[in-house]
């Protein structure tokens, strides 16, 4: 099982180059993609679900079986394919049972299959206490989770989600990433989110993309690797503040009593007091997404 992304470019109508010659494998496990808004992983994700077509390059989708260009051959993909985007809309007159029963008619589910999986999916998302009330009564969080049962109905091998814990309290983001490992052993998954933690504790590797290019696909732990040495903290008085922070990427200010204590990001000392740090993910994302792509690349 196998998705290849093979120099993809995307151009919209309007001019706007969304995507600039991206390419990348992946394989079974959790794929993290971050990046700044309108870095084009919106766009991506949006090709690899069979919604938009690339102006060039292609997707190729190997199952096992055969080795399918999904701009050619959409059904092979999205009959093992999963999506949530990050605007999910819901029919508020339908209860989640409801809604649920007829998405998996649309995907063709079987009715007594449907059915059994559709109470599990329920038991997963933490719904089924609510799962006969109206959809148009559920908050934020409640729509998401109906969003990400609906997303596992058909048992995809390839699942896609855009920002998936949005709306979620704490306790129903950790139990979203533990469900996100759990289902990865055997499927691809794309994890699209700003919130780095989300990424951090549940992907496999993480692509990093700016300017609708892929800057650097690498493990946490490699990404951790490449900050040896260039993340800082040091201490200036506070009317300094502004002008360094013009000069230097900071990635964290604390006002104490003998000044404003900043956590930069840097190839080199960027104050006479500043104190090396150990590296978070947060700070390598600073840097990376930083980087001209030219370099990166």
């Amino acid at each position: 099982m196998r998705l290849s992304v093979e120099n993809v470019s995307k151009r919209y109508g309007s001019g706007v180059q969304a995507l600039r010659d991206f390419s990348l494998e992946l394989r079974a496990g959790v794929l993290g993609l971050l990046g700044p808004n309108g870095a084009g992983k919106s766009t991506l994700m949006s090709i690899l679900a069979t919604i938009t077509l690339p102006t060039s390059g292609r997707v190729l989708w190997d199952d096992g079986h055969g080795n399918y260009d999904i701009a050619r051959h959409p059904n092979a993909l999205r009959n093992v394919l999963g999506f949530l985007p990050q605007d999910f809309g819901v029919y508020p007159n339908l209860s989640a049972v409801e809604f649920l029963e007829y998405l998996a008619a649309i995907k063709g589910i079987d009715g007594r299959v449907a059915k059994r999986r559709i109470d599990e999916l329920l038991t997963l998302v933490n719904l089924q206490t609510a799962k006969t009330r109206k959809l148009g009564g559920f908050s934020g969080g409640m729509r998401q989770r109906v969003g990400i049962a609906q997303a596992l109905l058909n048992d995809p091998k390839l699942l896609i989600v855009d920002e998936p814990t949005a709306g979620l309290d704490p306790e129903e983001r950790v139990r979203f990433r533990n469900l996100l490992s759990e289902l990865s052993h055997d499927r691809i998954v794309i994890l699209s989110t700003h919130i780095v933690s989300d990424v951090e504790l549940t992907a496999d590797r993480i692509a990093l993309v700016g300017n609708g290019k892929l800057i650097t696909c690498q493990t946490p732990d490699e990404l951790l690797r490449t900050m040896e040495g260039r993340v800082w903290e040091c201490v200036i008085p506070p009317e300094m503040l502004q002008q360094f922070k013009q000069h230097h990427a900071c990635s964290g200010t604390v006002r104490r009593q003998d000044g404003v204590h900043v956590r930069v990001v840097s190839d080199s000392k960027p104050w006479q007091n500043a104190v090396a740090q150990p590296a978070l993910l947060e700070d390598a994302y600073l840097y990376w997404v930083n980087v001209p792509v030219e370099v990166a690349a």
